[in-house]
């Protein structure tokens, strides 16, 4: 039996269980669950479907029978809106809307922020092994190849294309999952880092969209402003579509959805990120300013939420600070030091994930995630790919981070060195003062990682979780 048999008699059998097509009246699916809403749930067969090879459990959650498919998920929910005559993210009419309030709609956000970011792990991964090797065969480490070496360079700009064009390529997929167009979200990504702009904001030029000012910004690497321009997009596509006769709609609906996204982008949804960075990062930066308790808070929060920051595009002021105070101290005690521990809690959440994962192909996910944050440098994979995707590791980074904050701030660790890579290299930030700087700043980085793997391992997953309790046997095998 093919691949493409298998899926199709897994869609067959469970839809057979569930009392037939007809009994479904809406079908989507997350990230590992196939979600089904059904007509009269007590002719669900639970039991039966447990025991189809191929599923790795069944929950009813929120009045939907969610069947746990891990990996496969899509190629089955494909197959059971073929059997079924449904639209493939459309047949949504007879859906159960959850009760609204602060944990769901935190959930949905998160929800939609993995929807968007998990299919270009692949891209993430793939970067973060080329800017590795560039780390790894280049000066910094074995020395192999030189900066100005043709095989060098080739690798340090592939290794970049894949994080300095993620607009792009977020704005592919988070069409995708609001179900919008594909072609014009990537159109959208690609205007917010174009050279012209960039080039404005290098040399701090005003620019304003239809006389209305923009705080332009660079967005290159970032995901939260394309993600929120492209849902926005959706609302403006949804309402020019049904007001432009289709006779005009391919010229028109196009231009006049890019047209009205201009300034929503640019002067609002876009700087938005970054009037909250200035916020967040205006308060942590104030905080310090008072000396004692309210400078150890202030770095364990920066230790905490640093990776948070970055991820959204919100540090820059953090940065801007940072830069300022080393080109007239030579040195920092506050926002690098908390940096560095926020880096080490990344990697205890893999380290955690690692020994709390069961199934063997997430697992090496995480591991491949492990090794681009210590020997590459680049979190974005975990983030992105646990932290994000799975949402419990991020207890433990945040908690990671907030001790080691703690312990920098108590023993007044300073960084002297700005380390261009964030791997493990980046110990010899602390040298340049004291024996027991350098000791007390590699400690408390230690205990970031020993802490942040602590909590993931203990509460970064629910106890029913499939992939806690079993190895999981691929549907393909």
């Amino acid at each position: 039996m093919s691949k493409k048999e298998k899926y199709e008699q897994l869609a067959k059998e469970i839809v057979q269980c569930v009392g037939g097509k007809d009994n479904i009246s809406f079908v989507t699916h997350c990230m590992t669950r196939l979600r089904l809403s059904l007509k009269d749930s007590s002719l669900a067969q639970t039991e039966q479907i447990k025991k189809i090879q191929g599923v790795l459990g069944v929950q009813y959650v929120g009045g939907q029978l969610q069947i746990i498919l891990g990996q496969t998920v899509q190629l089955v929910y494909e197959n059971v809106c073929e059997l079924g005559d449904f639209a493939i993210e459309e047949h949504r009419h007879d859906q159960v809307k959850e009760k609204l309030n602060i944990k769901t709609l935190g959930m949905k956000i998160l929800d939609g922020l993995a929807g968007c970011m998990t299919p270009l792990i692949p891209i993430m991964i793939s970067a973060s092994i080329f800017k590795m090797l560039t780390t790894v065969l280049g000066p910094m480490m074995l020395n192999v190849l030189s900066e100005s070496s043709d095989l060098y360079i080739l690798f340090a700009f592939v290794g970049d294309a894949g994080f300095y064009f993620l607009p792009i390529f977020t704005g592919y997929t988070a069409a995708k999952k609001f179900g919008t167009s594909p072609i014009l979200g990537m159109f959208l990504g690609a205007i917010l880092i174009h050279p012209t702009l960039l080039e404005f904001v290098a040399q701090s030029k005003s620019l304003s969209i239809y006389g209305m000012p923009a705080s332009l910004q660079n967005y290159t690497s970032s995901i939260l402003p394309i993600i929120m321009s492209v849902w926005v997009m959706k609302q403006v596509e949804k309402i020019l579509n049904k007001i432009i006769p289709n006779m005009l709609s391919t010229v028109f609906v196009p231009t006049l959805t890019i047209a009205i996204m201009l300034p929503v982008s640019l002067c609002v949804l876009g700087p938005s990120g970054a009037f909250v960075g200035q916020f967040i990062s205006g308060g942590l930066l104030s905080l310090s300013q008072y000396g004692g308790l309210f400078t150890i808070i202030s770095i364990a929060m920066i230790g905490a939420l640093w990776q948070i920051l970055v991820m959204t595009g919100m540090h820059v002021v953090l940065m801007s600070a940072l830069f300022v105070v080393f080109s007239s101290t030579g040195s920092d005690t506050i926002i690098m030091p908390g940096a560095l521990v926020a880096g080490a809690a990344v990697y205890g959440m893999c380290l955690g994930a690692i020994l709390r994962i069961k199934n063997k192909q997430e697992k090496s996910l995480v591991i491949g995630y492990f090794i681009s944050c210590c020997v590459g440098g680049v979190t974005e994979p975990a983030m992105y790919g646990l932290g994000l995707r799975f949402k419990r590791p991020l207890i433990g980074m945040v908690a990671g981070g907030f001790v080691g904050g703690i312990i920098i701030g108590i023993f007044g660790v300073t960084v002297y060195n700005l380390i261009p890579v964030a791997n493990v290299l980046h110990l010899a930030s602390y040298v340049g003062g004291s024996t027991m700087n350098i000791i007390i700043g590699v400690s408390a980085e230690a205990i970031s990682v020993i802490v942040a793997a602590i909590v993931t391992y203990f509460f970064g997953f629910a106890k029913d979780d499939p992939l806690v309790q079993k190895s999981i046997e691929e549907v393909s095998k």
